[in-house]
């Protein structure tokens, strides 16, 4: 069975459902705080190499904290954006899950019941 990456951040929302609904189908995950255990440069390189849309996908570009930035992405290197997510977490849209294959951003229940498929039926049978 694959092991799941869940970052999360527990007085978000979408991380607490997406969290129940992992132990309602008794999905094993490895669950780290986002800002505690903040994703290394690599990891975030591998959490953008998953996505389907690019930093877009990744940005919380609606939070306070990146409108207090003021600045424009795309003028960043990628390099950059992966420092300044590094460097301030809270840029980045939460839950993330991954089972280093597939990249579930936000809570989205066909999005994990997809990825988790394998799992559901392993630990169904």
């Amino acid at each position: 069975m694959e092991n799941l990456l869940f970052y999360t951040y527990p007085s978000c929302t979408s991380c607490r459902k997406t969290k129940a609904w992992l132990k309602a189908h008794n999905v094993t995950f490895q669950e780290r705080h986002l800002f505690r255990e903040t994703p290394t440069l690599d990891e975030l390189k591998q959490i953008l190499s998953l996505t389907t849309e690019g930093i877009d996908e990744i940005l919380a570009t609606r939070s306070q904290s990146f409108k207090k930035l003021n600045i424009d992405v795309n003028e960043l290197t990628v390099s950059e954006i992966l420092t300044l997510l590094n460097e301030q977490p809270k840029l980045l849209r939460r839950p993330i899950i991954t089972d280093g294959n597939r990249l579930v951003v936000g809570y989205n229940k066909s999005a994990l019941q997809n990825m988790t498929k394998k799992s559901i039926k392993t630990s169904v049978s």
